[in-house]
C-alpha cells in the first residue's frame, strides 16, 4: 500500500494544478496511510505541500503520510522512485522546473547530485535542510509560470 505508483494522466497537483504525468522526470508523490496519493509536478510542490498539508489537503494532516518519493532526476527514463526523506536534492542549479523556475532536482545518491552541480551549478541539500527558507527562495512570487516540457537531466 506504500509503495510507490505510476503518476495517473489526469492527476493534477494539489499545489499548483499542473498535471504531474505531463512531467514524470519531476514527479513526486505522498502516500496516506489509508492509500490514498496525490501526485507532484516536482519536489517543490511536495515540500511546498508538506508545509501546510491541511490547506492543500483538507482533512489531512502531516501525520497521515505514509510516505513521500521524488524522482530520482538521474534516471528519468524510466522513472526511478526515491523516498523522498532519502533522497539528496540540488538548490540553486541553473535547472528549471515544470514552473519554469528554480526547483530542487532529487537524486537517489549524493554522488549523483554532486556530478549534477559540476554541470549545472548549486548545492546538495537533505530533506531536512530543505526549509521554509529554502521554500521562500523557490516559489514564484505573484504566481505560476507554467512550461510545456523541461528536464532536470543534462
Amino acid at each position: 500500500m506504500t509503495d510507490p505508483r505510476p503518476v495517473p494522466d489526469g492527476a493534477r497537483c494539489p499545489v499548483c494544478g499542473m498535471y504531474p504525468g505531463r512531467f514524470a522526470e519531476w514527479a513526486a508523490q505522498a502516500i496516506f496511510n489509508d492509500g490514498y496519493v496525490h501526485f507532484f509536478d516536482s519536489p517543490l510542490s511536495l515540500f511546498t505541500f508538506l508545509d501546510d498539508v491541511e490547506r492543500f489537503s483538507p482533512g489531512r494532516t502531516a501525520r497521515d503520510i505514509a510516505v513521500c518519493y521524488v524522482t530520482d532526476s538521474a534516471q528519468i527514463a524510466p522513472p526511478a522512485w526515491v523516498a523522498a526523506a532519502d533522497a539528496f536534492y540540488v538548490h540553486g542549479s541553473n535547472a528549471l522546473g515544470p514552473m519554469r523556475s528554480g526547483n530542487l532536482p532529487a537524486f537517489a545518491e549524493q554522488a549523483a547530485a554532486q556530478a549534477f552541480i559540476q554541470r549545472r551549478g548549486g548545492v546538495v541539500l537533505s530533506f531536512a535542510q530543505v526549509d521554509a527558507v529554502v521554500l521562500r527562495q523557490l516559489v514564484v512570487p505573484g504566481g505560476h509560470q507554467h512550461s510545456a516540457h523541461v528536464a532536470a537531466s543534462g
